[in-house]
């Protein structure tokens, strides 16, 4: 009677490593996961779990399955991060990152140090920065969030939330900003609350500071911060629908757009300041390369998913009468969408601003060498004036790319505000 696993030699490689794995016979392990990118100092592979990908990397201190069996697919997982019980594909989770039992994060999301979720939690093409916290029974694809300043004071959503992605003409034109990436990456802003049982029907923007009411449905943008939301019921009523009217189009393609520039941002902070810190962490060099593959990743989803709206347009023209400058912008969204879509995935990220970034990563290096600490550490000890250099470099970089896009679209009048 045949009693090995199928991985039975690589089981063997990890328990000589020193990975704890309480009942080795329950363990399924991929043959094209590589051995030598698991640590064997301090990780824990509880039963029942299953390991797959040649991508995936399991940094030194993980815990896997403490709470119910967990599989994980193409994943680079940080130091002392854990992942309770769940399904984990494509996805980066940096150190001291934790999710619950019955996770469910699917491919392009990136947990950063200490963000975590709690039981049943599905996140998919989701970006948190540090310390963001989710509560239990979460749907929350297809968004940024940020704010917070440490796991004592940081950005929440509470129990029951979803975050609405998918529209009744079938669009997933829907990423939201909750905070942004040029004031997000340097831990110094106010929390975001957004109170359970609720949700955001995508794509919106809310502001640093901001508390949303439980129970409360956001349909607005609250880019101003620091306010009390209090959602409004909408009163019962039946009325005729136009498919693909697209009636908000100014407001769908300009907080496409934004979102895609942040995540443009995003990769350019990675590039220039995260880089310097991975190459003193277990796997550091894998985690990186992780993070920029993740956020390529995101940024065609979110291109592929404009540029399948904007293939609606001349259907939207036929189905609903739209006169004068409407009509225009439309069709140029439809004519110039390989053009707007190009910019966020060439290399005007890296060309914008370079005055500032320069002068910003000189004040930042001198300030780094002077610390010897990790990331988080080094990032809120920056004193104010260079941590504003950070903000306005990464601030040309998006405003540069919004700029850009909405040139290439001027009937639609884009952030004319």
């Amino acid at each position: 009677m045949e009693l090995e696993p199928r991985a039975y030699e690589k089981i063997i490689q990890l328990i000589t490593k020193g990975v704890t794995i309480p009942n080795p016979l329950t363990l399924d392990i991929g043959d094209e996961v590589d051995i030598d990118r698991i640590s064997g100092r301090g990780v824990t592979i509880y039963p029942g779990c299953r390991i797959y990908g040649d991508k995936t990397v399991i940094s030194s201190g993980v815990r896997i399955g403490a709470e119910g069996p967990v599989t994980i697919d193409n994943c680079q997982l940080g130091g002392g991060v854990e992942l309770k019980g769940g399904y984990f594909a494509k996805s980066v989770f940096l150190e001291k990152a934790n999710m619950g039992l019955g996770a469910h994060v699917r491919e392009g999301c990136v947990l950063e140090e200490e963000a975590n979720g709690a039981h049943c939690v599905g996140l998919k093409q989701t970006i948190l920065f540090p310390f963001v916290t989710l509560g239990s029974l979460i749907n929350f694809c297809d968004c940024l969030m940020a704010g917070g300043t440490s796991r004592k004071d940081h950005s929440e959503v509470g129990s029951s939330y979803i975050h609405f992605n998918f529209t009744p003409d079938g669009d997933k034109t829907t990423p939201s900003l909750i905070g942004d990436v040029p004031r997000g990456v340097m831990l110094n802003q106010p929390l975001i609350f957004l109170g359970g049982q609720g949700g955001m029907v995508g794509p919106l923007r809310i502001g640093y500071g901001n508390v949303v009411a439980a129970g409360s449905i956001l349909r607005h943008d609250v880019s101003e911060g620091n306010k009390m939301i209090i959602g409004k019921t909408h009163q019962g009523l039946v009325i005729d629908v136009t498919p693909r009217s697209y009636k908000n189009i100014l407001h769908v393609v300009e907080n496409n757009i934004r979102y895609l520039a942040n995540l443009v941002a995003l990769e350019q902070w990675y590039v220039q300041v995260r880089r310097l810190f991975f190459c003193s962490q277990d796997f550091g060099d894998l985690l990186y390369e992780g993070l920029l593959d993740t956020l390529s990743v995101a940024k065609k989803e979110r291109t592929k998913r404009l540029a399948a709206m904007a293939d609606k347009m001349p259907d939207s023209l036929e189905r609903y009468t739209t006169q004068g400058q409407a009509a225009a912008g439309k069709r140029e969204l439809h004519e110039k969408i390989e053009e707007v879509c190009a910019l966020f995935l060439g290399p005007l990220g890296g060309e914008a601003g370079i005055e500032l970034r320069d002068r910003f990563l000189a004040a930042f290096l001198n300030h780094k060498e002077k610390q010897h600490k990790g990331y988080i550490e080094v990032i809120q000890s920056l004193p104010d004036d260079i941590s504003r250099q950070g903000v306005r470099w990464l601030t040309q970089i998006v405003d540069t790319l919004c700029e850009k896009g909405a040139a290439l679209v001027p009937n639609l009048g884009l952030f004319k505000e």
